[in-house]
């Protein structure tokens, strides 16, 4: 009984642990058009450049704008020529490719 409880301890813990590490918030659309108005973030439009210009002709599937870790980030989902779906995270200020994957 002892090891069973230790062993619900330690996945609880971890998970906590696990849940501090990284902090994400979806935006709505209120606040993304105010973010844009005063300049902080750019137009997702134009920040989209340099993922197309990785992906050429690929069709755009979602877009969300987060916070992630104090972070402005587009997170963004495509469809590659090849039939593959590419996940992407654009920092919102400049347009930096921060993450690049194969979604599964």
């Amino acid at each position: 009984m002892k090891v069973l409880a230790r062993t619900f301890l330690l996945a609880g813990l971890l998970a906590l642990a696990l849940s501090q590490g990284a902090y994400a918030r979806d935006l709505d659309q209120d606040e993304a058009l105010r973010l844009r108005r005063e300049g902080v973030i750019q137009p997702l439009e134009q920040l989209m450049r340099p993922a197309m210009e990785r992906y050429p002709q690929a069709t755009l599937l979602e877009a969300e704008l987060e916070e992630e870790d104090d972070v402005l980030v587009y997170e963004i989902e495509l469809l590659t020529q090849q039939g593959q779906v590419r996940e992407l995270e654009l920092d919102a200020r400049d347009g930096r490719i921060l993450k690049d994957e194969e979604d599964d």
